[in-house]
């Protein structure tokens, strides 16, 4: 049982990976800045750093490794929330959602004349 749950998580670390460089570049393709580091450290270890900044001195970080998963917001360099596991892949796809939202709606031609 053991070995197999470790490498579903493995397999959830890659995605999570694969994911983080999707959303960083969707969101330099927004305007936004936003990075996502990745590292190897052999056939087993694998895991990327994501940073991006909301704006208003708001930014965000996202790490995850073999080791664990972490979310970091902070605004003006004051730690304001710190979410671990599960708690912080959610707050990711959170954060995701709303930018893709965001993105939608100006899109939208009568996004201007509002």
């Amino acid at each position: 049982m053991f070995p197999r749950l470790a490498e579903q998580y493995r397999a959830l670390i890659q995605d999570l990976v694969l994911s983080l460089q999707a959303l960083a570049e969707s969101m330099r393709q927004q305007g936004l800045v936003a990075t996502c580091y990745v590292c190897r450290d052999g056939a087993d270890g694998e895991g990327a750093s994501f940073v991006a900044d909301l704006g208003d001195g708001h930014m965000v970080r996202f790490l995850v490794s073999n080791f664990g998963i972490s979310w970091v917001e902070s605004r003006d360099g004051h730690e304001l929330v710190k979410l671990e596991g599960a708690d912080a892949i959610h707050e990711l796809h959170r954060v995701a959602r709303t930018l893709k939202e965001a993105s939608l709606v100006d899109r939208l031609p009568l996004a201007d004349a509002a």
